[in-house]
């Protein structure tokens, strides 16, 4: 929810800046995302009126124009757009003007000619982001030489609100209004809205099919409206700063009150419409052509406007090209309705859309404002348009509406709850600002009557929060529980996670959170053969599935770093996945605690003294292996060549600890990199944290106190031995009293034959109760050489 500042402050006369607004209704549960300017800087611009205009002598697309600028002398300026004419109110930047852009505006000869200012498109200012095809036409009663900032109140911001879907009551000004009113204790000043005499009875048959979920719908016909009156700047720059882009007078102004009041409305063609309107679910086949052109497939539960003729709308989202407002209206038929929050959530991003209105009428409006605002939308397009207007015709089930609630509430317990007591007449004072009525029941006792555009509240401890945010969640005193707490017992077998993440976060790493809910697509790509839970409710279509692996969260962080020039990403993640159905589902549903990772990059941080390689498969493997160590039993651990479908064939393992695979590492395929549009390699692991976090009780192990012997071998072996496999045969014939084995070089070249590898190892023995002889030694060198040449080929190198 976007609203202009300077217009809030005609509802409450706060005194307070822009940013001391914004705190204030962070601070009471209406987070701000952003408070921005509504126009760039630029100074010396002033409202003119071209009083001549001539061809430039020497070039034919410029032309000449005499304008009054309120100085008393005319200005002649020089101007080359398409749609300057005489006698029009136009922006001029005077010599000494300074642009957007940091553009100076100074006197000057264009072909021969002096030009003194420029005449200005709302580009040019700053005021739109694509480019003006022509100068901004001001309206006729803008005045020659007011300061155009000054005219506009262009020195405004915007402030936009976050709201929480519990709080649909302040997606309006009025809403906004009556919370910074009740924040400064300040009357909040509501534009009255008087209903508007109907000239004739002309009315259009409405029928409503399902009065559950649609209990109210009013509507009102407005005849001979000037659908070419132009939009009046204030509403059109109320609008924009609203984020709301001007169309015509008649959207305009649905729009205008839906942003005041919080009631989405609709205007159809009336010359387009059947013979009635009717609100009913859609009907088997039905297909429907939206505004934007696009068309869509009805499913049987979706709530419909239609009318003898077929689907004209879909109710509380979007409207349907056949009956929409255009160039050609001339009479209107304004709908405003109450549609059931349940009768339409989940239905736009069906659809793949979003509108203010499916965003307002998923979280509930108001359901007493439809004939209230058919009266404001009326007048004002009377005022803009003209138009003949016919009756309100309103068809209400009022059974069906919202139930008026009542809840109890106590002092004694909003005392015990906050910590501290608040004045009765403060508790009055809060709640009736709110719009809510008290019956007092004695004793510090209310039933509070709770107003139909607060569906939120529905008990007593939602009475004492609104209490809360508004007297100041800071203003609360600070207790602290007293407890007795018993020392917690840590398994000795047990590697702490928070020891895992500060290894990682030792490596480079960073903690990254992210959603359980991916697209389907994504979790194809990374999980092909995994059957992951589908959402019956997604929150949009990329977020549609439980996640069977933390990469397709990880690799969109990635690509939003990598989208946003970080070229060395290292992310990690722990979380659960998710595999098999819900519990109404065939199968069952196992989640499965994992740790994944992510790099990319340089290996090293830029720096003068860095190396510029990238990372590899070995730098992701030497981050693992940290992190298996952190164990104590890495030699439960086993690498093993496998593919993997979403990681590079040669380049990616499987984990297998006790003879079972928990895990997988591996650069990731090229065809999915491609498919993200990402052109880095990117390396990824993934592990189950109960085999990550499994290691074993630390126990202590005598020092010897005799010399330790070092052997180097250098085997060659063919290309496709692995490693793993020779270091266990020759751990085997080593003995019990080898102490390390290393693997410190390979080497591939001179004196080694094509298809061949020298492995280059490091053995160390060391006995614990005496020194060994080099004749034991070389025993078991010599078993290791020949133990390795018969089952490997491996040849010892000269």
């Amino acid at each position: 929810m976007k609203v202009s500042d300077n217009w809030l402050r005609q509802w409450v006369a706060v005194t307070q800046d822009v940013q001391a607004i914004a705190d204030q209704i962070t601070m009471a549960g209406l987070e701000v995302d952003a408070v921005t300017p509504v126009a760039a800087d630029f100074s010396a611009v002033v409202v003119a009126r071209v009083t001549e205009l001539a061809p430039h002598p020497d070039a034919d697309r410029l032309r000449v124009c005499q304008l009054d600028d309120g100085s008393g002398a005319p200005r002649q300026v020089v101007c080359g757009a398409p749609n300057v004419a005489a006698g029009q109110k136009v922006a001029l930047a005077l010599p000494g003007a300074v642009l957007p852009g940091d553009m100076q505006i100074a006197e000057t000869t264009l072909r021969g000619v002096a030009s003194s200012g420029m005449i200005c498109a709302e580009s040019e200012l700053g005021l739109v982001e694509e480019k003006s095809p022509g100068i901004w036409v001001l309206p006729d009663e803008a005045p020659p030489g007011e300061d155009l900032r000054r005219w506009l109140t262009l020195d405004d911001h915007t402030i936009e609100v976050d709201l929480t879907p519990n709080r649909g009551d302040c997606l309006s000004l009025a809403g906004l209004a009556r919370e910074l009113g009740v924040l400064n204790r300040l009357a909040v000043q509501v534009p009255p809205v008087e209903a508007v005499i109907p000239v004739g009875d002309e009315q259009f048959d409405i029928r409503v099919a399902d009065a559950a979920a649609c209990p109210r719908y009013a509507s009102r016909i407005l005849r001979d409206v000037d659908i070419s009156a132009p939009t009046p700047l204030w509403m059109a720059e109320r609008l924009r700063r609203s984020g709301i882009r001007s169309i015509d007078v008649v959207v305009d102004v649905t729009n205008y009150v839906m942003l005041e009041l919080g009631q989405p409305m609709h205007a159809f063609d009336l010359e387009r419409l059947g013979r009635h309107i009717e609100v009913r679910y859609a009907g088997e086949g039905e297909k429907l052509e939206l505004l934007d052109g696009q068309q869509v497939a009805l499913d049987g539960d979706t709530l419909l406007i239609a009318d003898a003729e077929g689907p004209l709308a879909i109710a509380g989202v979007m409207g349907g090209a056949r009956s929409g407002v255009n160039s050609q209206t001339r009479h209107v038929l304004l709908e405003s309705a109450f549609f059931a929050p349940l009768a339409v959530a989940g239905r736009a991003r069906r659809y793949g859309l979003h509108t203010d209105a499916s965003h307002r009428f998923e979280r509930g409006v108001d359901p007493s404002q439809q004939v209230r605002a058919i009266e404001r939308a009326t007048r004002l397009l009377l005022d803009i348009a003209g138009g003949t207007p016919g009756p309100t015709v309103e068809v209400c089930d009022h059974q069906q509406l919202p139930v008026h609630r009542r809840v109890f509430l106590d002092a004694t317990r909003v005392a015990r709850i906050l910590g501290m007591a608040l004045a009765h007449d403060d508790i009055v004072d809060i709640l009736t600002r709110l719009g809510m009525t008290l019956e007092p029941s004695g004793d510090g006792r209310w039933q509070v009557g709770i107003p139909p555009w607060r569906f939120d509240i529905e008990r007593e401890e939602d009475l004492i929060e609104e209490l809360a945010r508004i007297h100041g969640y800071n203003r609360l005193p600070v207790r602290y529980p007293r407890a007795e707490l018993a020392p917690k017992r840590v398994a000795g077998d047990r590697v702490p996670l928070d020891r895992l993440r500060h290894l990682l976060v030792a490596a480079g790493y960073q903690e990254a959170i992210t959603y359980s809910f991916v697209s389907e697509a994504l979790q194809h790509a990374f999980a092909p053969q995994s059957t992951a839970p589908v959402l019956a409710n997604p929150i949009s279509s990329d977020m549609s599935v439980m996640r069977s692996s933390l990469w397709a969260g990880l690799v969109r962080a990635v690509m939003y770093n990598l989208n946003r020039q970080q070229q060395r990403i290292r992310l990690f993640e722990t979380g659960r996945i998710f595999e098999g159905g819900f519990a109404d589902e065939a199968g069952e549903l196992t989640q499965t605690p994992m740790m994944a990772g992510m790099l990319c990059g340089g290996r090293d941080a830029e720096g003068w003294s860095a190396r510029r390689d990238t990372v590899d498969f070995f730098d992701l493997k030497g981050d693992v292996e940290r992190l298996i160590e952190a164990g104590g039993s890495g030699e439960a651990w086993r690498f093993e060549t496998a593919e993997h479908p979403a990681l590079h064939p040669g380049q990616s393992a499987r984990l297998v600890r006790d003879g079972r695979c928990v895990g997988w590492l591996g650069a990731l395929h090229p065809r999915v990199l491609e498919s993200l549009g990402i052109k880095t390699d990117i390396y990824a692991f993934q592990i189950e944290l109960e085999a990550l976090t499994r290691g074993r009780v630390p126990r202590f192990t005598p020092l010897s106190r005799y010399p330790e012997v070092r052997r180097d071998l250098a085997l060659i072996v063919e290309e496709s031995l692995t490693v793993q496999s020779l270091l266990d045969v020759i751990r085997t014939e080593a003995g019990d009293s080898l102490v390390s084995l290393r693997l410190f070089d390979i080497y591939r070249g001179a004196g080694v034959a094509e298809g061949y590898k020298s492995l280059a190892l490091g053995l160390t023995w060391q006995h614990p109760s005496r020194t060994l002889t080099d004749g034991e030694i070389n025993q078991i060198i010599d078993n290791i050489v020949a133990v390795t040449a018969e089952r490997f080929g491996a040849v010892l190198r000269g």
